[in-house]
């Protein structure tokens, strides 16, 4: 019996508590996040990484900025596209899961994931870009643990500063700045509705580039921005 314990309980007890250590790393990195702002994320780690196996030295281009700093359209304009229920749900938009899985299924394959801002963050902050179950799982609960310990507003204000937007291209600072030669907070409504249009496939996209594709997504987060809440 004691040989049995070792060979199956053992293992399976130290793999429970490994998993809940992990499990606290990162809600202890939540927390601190409440009121520090994160210096760098997975995604940008794993970028930079990237970018150098063809330029050594390279750097990200990267400056955190305030939510008071980030123009309004460009809240409005991220909520739009990315997030039309975000102060209304709890982490999930269930239908809008519900109709991504409805469009993959009808085309045969992933062409749309559904995801909240929330859900974004807790990719961006820890985890890879990889399509596993076990990713996605943890993409749950890191999820569920944002929402429980972060307001909407502190949310969307670290989303809008670590996503991508471009090759090497990070948050919304350097977006403005790479893409348009201004700042985060004089961003014009046209401008924020083209960086918003980005999001998707942000290094698709080079300074002054703009596809019909592009165009016509700009147009529609125009026509919906001014009726997207935000914090």
């Amino acid at each position: 019996m004691k040989f049995l314990w070792r060979c199956i309980w053992y293992p399976l007890l130290l793999a429970v508590t490994a998993l809940a250590l992990v499990q606290f790393w990162f809600l202890i990195h939540i927390w601190y996040w409440v009121d520090h702002d994160p210096g760098t994320t997975a995604f940008m780690r794993a970028r930079v990484e990237r970018i150098r196996e063809k330029t050594p030295g390279a750097l990200l281009q990267h400056q955190w900025v305030p939510y008071n700093r980030i123009a309004t359209s460009l809240k409005r304009s991220i909520v739009a596209a990315e997030d039309a229920k975000f102060l209304d749900h709890d982490g999930f938009d269930w239908e809008g899961i519900q109709k991504a899985y409805e469009r993959n299924q009808k085309k045969g394959k992933v062409v749309s994931g559904g995801s909240t801002i929330s859900q974004q963050l807790a990719k961006n902050l820890f985890l890879s870009g990889e399509r596993t179950w076990w990713r996605k799982a943890q993409e749950a609960v890191i999820t569920v643990m944002i929402e429980t310990i972060m307001t909407k507003r502190r949310i969307l204000e670290i989303y809008l500063n670590v996503i991508e937007w471009g090759n090497g291209v990070f948050g919304a600072q350097a977006a403005a700045h790479h893409h348009f030669e201004t700042t985060a907070a004089n961003l014009s409504s046209e401008q924020s509705a083209q960086l918003a249009a980005m999001v998707p496939s942000p290094r698709r996209y080079a300074r002054g580039s703009e596809t019909p594709y592009l165009l016509k997504r700009k147009e529609i987060i125009l026509s919906r921005m001014n009726s997207a809440a935000v914090p």
